[in-house]
């Protein structure tokens, strides 16, 4: 493949699951989430998107540099890693907004907050800056745990 497709596809395959999962819960964030009891510390809706589209890329440049890389067991594995955080991230949005399933959501983050860690140990054997690129997605993640509990709690 070449570095040009390698790059496309890095950076599309994120970005196509999370504007997949955002149009198939677009309705309900519009008129279920605004219902919901939500504690002090959420976000105006306004932040949401622009954040995910940063994080995303994020994940998609991170994913090229390691997709970049010679072929080993090593990548092979982060790549899988990459993969099986991407389907937790995806499928949290359609249990939590499609489903209103608040409490099965809760379960697929905590799973997506230890995909995303065990991703960043893998990535960072084979780049430290791959690794790197996604501290801010666990910390959105962390902070999406804590507001995912506590709509849980107040719901």
């Amino acid at each position: 493949m070449k570095k040009w497709q390698l790059i496309l596809l890095s950076l599309a395959l994120p970005l196509l699951v999370g504007g997949v999962a955002g149009v198939v819960t677009a309705q309900n964030v519009r008129v279920w989430y605004p219902q919901l009891n939500k504690p002090f510390f959420t976000p105006p809706n306004a932040l949401f998107a622009p954040v995910w589209t940063a994080l995303y890329l994020l994940m998609g440049i991170s994913l090229y540099l390691v997709w970049k890389q010679p072929p080993s067991s090593s990548r092979k594995l982060a790549v899988i890693l990459f993969g099986v955080q991407l389907f937790f991230n995806f499928w949290w949005s359609i249990i939590f907004f499609q489903f209103h399933l608040i409490g099965l959501a809760l379960i697929d983050i905590l799973l997506l907050w230890i995909s995303i860690i065990w991703m960043i140990i893998r990535f960072n054997k084979i780049s430290r800056l791959a690794a790197n690129l996604q501290w801010p997605y666990l910390a959105w993640v962390s902070f999406a745990t804590a507001l995912n509990a506590s709509i849980w709690f107040l719901n």
